[in-house]
């Protein structure tokens, strides 16, 4: 038995998510029913560095599974992308220690969200972007980030319905991008909460839109409630970018 650890992206627009689901359609279970029919039957169970909500995308997802197969890692890249659906990809593959684990041994993530501030948002990319119909301003935003970099306890930032009572985490990078009519806001942390990349983003879109001053993101950390900070961002916005592990 082996270990293959894999990187993949996704267009998460047809998609109710990446885990499994009653009667949807979702990135694992494309995954495994496409590992099924290599492993003629036999079902293979594929662990993810973590779930992504339904239209949320992926460039650099992690998953690992187990196989008894003796297939080349070449022959693995391209009988998986031959068989995928076209809204998944296959990237990267290699094999690796079956210690390893997609999901226990990350340190770190990246996320990459998207606006798109063209006067008229283009059809083709309606559903990877977040179109804003009014000027955004950026260095408020930039100057409001920087409450969120740190160690802070995200309970401001985190959906009102999630389980889990640790909700400190650590931002070690929030950065801002401009290509032309997009702008791209760029977050790496440690970990991150249920909604947290999204709900960053829509308060920063706030600031930006005049709503709210930068000031008051320092106040929001603190208030440690859902109610302080502002809207959760549309999931198509939000992309998957990086996944770290030690080395």
């Amino acid at each position: 038995m082996k270990r293959l650890k894999a990187t993949i992206a996704y267009d998460g627009s047809g998609f109710a998510g990446y885990q499994v689901q009653p009667d949807s359609r979702t990135v694992q279970l494309e995954l495994m029913k496409v590992l099924e029919t290599i492993h003629k039957g036999k079902v293979v169970q594929v662990v993810a560095s973590g779930r992504t909500d339904a239209k949320v995308h992926a460039t650099g997802q992690v998953i690992h599974f187990d196989t008894e197969l003796s297939i080349p890692i070449s022959g693995w890249l391209k009988a998986l992308n031959v068989l995928l659906p076209e809204d998944i990809r296959v990237n990267s593959i290699e094999e690796v220690d079956t210690s390893f684990h997609a999901r226990y041994h990350t340190t770190g993530k990246t996320y990459r969200y998207k606006w798109d501030r063209s006067q008229i948002i283009s059809p083709f990319t309606r559903s990877l972007m977040v179109h804003v119909k009014q000027p955004l301003n950026v260095e408020a935003m930039k100057n409001a980030s920087q409450a969120i970099i740190g160690t802070h306890d995200f309970s401001s930032f985190c959906a009102a319905n999630t389980a889990v009572v640790d909700k400190v985490r650590t931002i070690r990078r929030l950065d801002f991008e401009e290509h032309g009519n997009e702008l791209h806001m760029i977050i790496e942390g440690t970990g991150f909460l249920y909604n947290m990349v999204r709900i960053i983003a829509g308060t920063l879109a706030e600031v930006g839109m005049g709503r709210r001053k930068a000031e008051e993101l320092e106040e929001i950390v603190a208030a440690a409630d859902r109610d302080a900070a502002g809207i959760t961002a549309p999931a198509h916005g939000l992309y998957l970018e990086n996944v770290m592990y030690r080395s």
